[in-house]
């Protein structure tokens, strides 16, 4: 089974890290949601929730401020101003 693998980072430190079926954003033109094999991508991430998916475990909530994002070859890399994980959800590996 394919998986993504995902790096969040913010301006100022680690978030979180890593494997997900799945990603959900809202960008500057509106909501879009990774799956493995999507197309390359580079987007400006708009004020709002993320989700992810990890392949294993609870969905991740984290609110972001705002940055941007890109995907290429089932890698997710985002970048926010401001980021925090939701709920009780806990960093992964780095």
């Amino acid at each position: 089974m394919a998986e993504l693998e995902v790096e969040i980072v913010a301006a100022d430190h680690f978030v979180w890290s890593g494997a997900a079926t799945m990603v959900k954003a809202r960008t500057s033109d509106g909501e879009i949601g990774i799956l493995p094999g999507h197309s390359p991508l580079l987007a400006i991430l708009a004020e709002g929730e993320l989700a992810i998916q990890p392949v294993s475990g609870d969905r991740i909530s984290v609110d972001v401020d705002g940055g941007f994002f890109s995907v290429d070859n089932n890698r997710v890399v985002i970048v926010a101003d401001n980021a925090q994980l939701g709920g009780s959800a806990t960093a992964g590996i780095r």
